[in-house]
């Protein structure tokens, strides 16, 4: 008993914020307003890997923060969507994207934000509809890496990495 007693322990601990991170609190409208760069990574256990870069560009209105992304994808293919995250409280949002189902509630915990989100991967036909698992983190460098597991019907089926730095600053991004 007392073994499965610390892999709790362990577990609990590790889902608490690193103690040595930059910000003690991480908001969506002091990181995202302006410009802001990104590289990430997909990957499905399928065998389909995209890498790609996004330029956004976030507007505060003093409740809600409308973020817009332009992607580009390594086979030069491009997209944009449009995140619409109102805040609801001092460490929480409500969020909306176009090819998302319904909102996502983002809850923020020190240096740490969590949401999770269904999507439409084909949002011309609203097929392939999986759930999104996101953990955003800002790091001391500056940089935010946002980790998130997909499901379908709750097995997962891909991850995604994205790296976020302001445009400037000393810290390169991850190679693509």
């Amino acid at each position: 008993m007392p073994k499965i007693s610390l892999a709790l322990v362990g577990l609990a601990l590790s889902l608490l914020p690193s103690a040595g991170q930059a910000a003690d609190k991480f908001t969506f409208e002091d990181y995202f307003t302006g410009r802001t760069e990104a590289v990430g990574s997909f990957s499905a256990i399928n065998g389909v890997k995209r890498t790609f870069t996004v330029d956004l560009t976030g507007s505060w209105d003093g409740k809600t923060l409308t973020l817009r992304e332009d992607f580009v994808f390594d086979d030069g293919t491009k997209d944009r969507k449009t995140w619409r995250f109102t805040k609801t409280s001092p460490t929480t949002y409500s969020g909306t994207r176009e090819d998302v189902i319904g909102e996502t509630k983002v809850t923020i915990n020190g240096a740490v934000a969590r949401f999770n989100y269904l999507v439409y991967l084909t949002p011309q036909t609203q097929s392939n509809k999986v759930r999104f698992w996101d953990k955003m983190v800002l790091r001391e460098d500056g940089t935010v890496l946002n980790t998130a597991l997909v499901t379908k019907f709750g097995i997962p089926v891909a991850k995604t990495t994205v790296e976020f730095r302001k445009p400037g600053s000393s810290h390169k991004t991850a190679s693509r």
